[in-house]
């Protein structure tokens, strides 16, 4: 790693650690280290494998516990150029903006010359996300035009089906299908790739063989029919019939097939139910027990992660909570299921060593206790680990959160304020920071001084910083500035404002003075961050007069 360093130095010398150790990653956090990663792409013919996460991020963690720390990832490392971009570092939000990256963790495999080939899913187990690697790097074709070829009913390879079928849509930025038409264009894929992959012609859904040899096909197949079933957005995408229902029944029955569907079954649960089947349908009852089954064997499958097994624990409370429809506080659930989750969490907290699994099982840990109305657990597991986490302003957020959902007003600001004390990093301070002052502005409108106070702290941070007015930093001082306008409603606490707008101001005047390489957009966004947000009707009203006077 020395070496590494000595050849990646220059302007990332202090960079964030690295995502592991078995790896020479670049680390990026200006247009120039990105160039310089192509321009060796180019030289030496390899492709370019961008990681974007942040150090607090739990699925970050468990990327790095899981996959980045495998030797098969470091074998295939030797065929990719490594780039680490982390989101606290200066200017990486805006490289965030350039390769459309916001969710942490987003892994983007690009061909030499920058084209995108695909994007890893997060959610996926490592052996998967090994073998969706190796399919990229076999000389894959970008995947905007292997998609534009499969709806246009031209031939693809298997390979290139099974990469549509594992594409990372939930973090592509609605880059390739609007998010609203993505379930009709997921079943779309899903009627053509079957028959395409396996040589023969096909129907819309029907069913897989329930057997290990199922042909490939239709593993791929029904990963596209789940994927389009999660993403219906409760049963107002796709509408789903028998053949579907017998498909999904018969991954649900066949446990190898349950357990190579595992990320989108663990991920979708509740979702997929109801798109199945309607609240009142005789039939939702023995689909939830037979998705609750297949999750049982998931949460005890020692062939899969402590994350993705604590991930179908949570499928499951989520699947027990359909009939409240998922808003009580404390849950009326069945007191095996609180026993086996109670037992299975204490387990994985003795049994950890591992920092970063601990940050990706602990709080997902946390929030299942608290899914299931064992708030007293959450916080004991969530207080008990914050000396042993390496980002426990997470912790804190997750205490507070607990403590506003159970109504401890002055208990969740005290826990967000802390929060917002020990975060660390540029992005990661505005981000904090945001959901403290939005959460003071709902629990405590009345206390003005403090309001104001916090909101002229994120000013000043993001005058500091050259990346506040960028992707998900600008998303999170344009948060700020939606709660501060609803706060000051009809001009409420107009005095506070007009403070807090002349100290925008000089934050804005020095983005134009000092940063030579800010944007229009970054010094409109900045510059319109205070200013309320034109209602619809005044919009519709301007653009009506727009069109008289053209």
């Amino acid at each position: 790693m020395l070496a590494a360093a000595l050849v990646f130095a220059a302007p990332v010398a202090q960079a964030a650690s690295l995502p592991s150790t078995n790896v020479a990653w670049q680390a990026a956090a200006a247009d120039a280290d990105i160039d310089r990663a192509f321009a060796r792409a180019r030289a030496e013919g390899k492709p370019v494998l961008l990681y974007w996460g942040a150090t607090w991020c739990p699925p970050c963690n468990q990327l790095k516990a899981t996959l980045f720390a495998r030797q098969e990832f470091a074998a295939l490392a030797k065929g990719f150029i490594a780039v680490h971009v982390d989101g606290d570092r200066p200017g990486a939000q805006k490289l965030g903006s350039r390769f459309k990256v916001s969710g942490y963790p987003t892994t983007v495999l690009f061909t030499p010359d920058g084209q995108e080939v695909t994007r890893l899913p997060g959610e996926v187990d490592a052996p998967q996300a090994l073998a969706v690697l190796q399919l990229g790097l076999a000389g894959g074709r970008p995947v905007k035009r292997v998609l534009a070829d499969a709806l246009a009913g031209r031939a693809l390879t298997a390979a290139e089906w099974r990469l549509l079928a594992f594409y990372s849509w939930e973090t592509d930025e609605q880059q390739l299908v609007p998010k609203a038409e993505l379930p009709h264009v997921l079943a779309r894929l899903a009627v053509a790739g079957e028959p395409a992959v396996n040589g023969t012609t096909g129907t819309a859904a029907t069913p897989a063989p329930a057997s290990a040899s199922a042909p490939a096909g239709a593993e791929i197949a029904t990963r596209l029919w789940l994927k389009a079933l999660a993403a219906s957005d409760d049963g107002k995408g796709l509408k789903a019939d028998d053949a579907l229902r017998q498909r999904v029944s018969r991954v649900l029955a066949e446990p190898r097939e349950a357990r190579a569907q595992m990320d989108v079954l663990t991920n979708g649960a509740a979702d997929i139910v109801r798109t199945l089947e309607d609240e009142d349908s005789p039939r939702r009852a023995p689909l939830v027990a037979a998705y609750d089954a297949a999750m049982q064997r998931l949460a005890t499958d020692t062939t899969l992660s402590r994350a993705d097994r604590l991930g179908a624990w949570i499928a499951r409370i989520d699947l027990a909570r359909l009939a409240d429809g998922g808003d009580a506080v404390h849950p009326k659930l069945p007191a095996p299921l609180l026993a086996g989750l109670r037992e299975h969490v204490a387990r994985a907290d003795r049994e950890i060593t591992d920092g970063y699994e601990r940050q990706a099982v602990i709080t997902a840990a946390a929030y299942a206790l608290g899914r299931a109305g064992l708030w007293a657990d959450s916080d004991a597991l969530l207080q008990a680990n914050l000396a042993k986490s390496h980002s426990p302003y997470y912790l804190m957020s997750q205490l507070g959160s607990n403590a506003r959902k159970l109504g401890k007003k002055d208990e969740a600001l005290r826990w967000y304020g802390e929060a917002f004390d020990k975060a660390t990093g540029p992005a990661t301070r505005l981000q904090w920071g945001s959901g403290y002052l939005s959460a003071l502005v709902d629990l405590a409108p009345q206390d003005a001084a403090r309001i104001e106070r916090v909101a002229a702290q994120l000013l000043r941070e993001a005058a500091a910083d050259a990346g506040a007015f960028e992707g998900r930093s600008v998303r999170s001082l344009q948060r700020v500035g939606n709660k501060l306008a609803a706060w000051n409603g009809e001009g409420r606490h107009a005095a506070a404002m007009k403070r807090l707008q002349a100290q925008l101001d000089g934050v804005c005047a020095g983005l134009v003075r000092e940063k030579s390489d800010a944007t229009p957009g970054q010094r409109q966004a900045c510059e319109r961050l205070l200013k309320p947000s034109p209602s619809k009707t005044a919009q519709l009203l301007h653009r009506l007069l727009t069109q008289k006077a053209a």
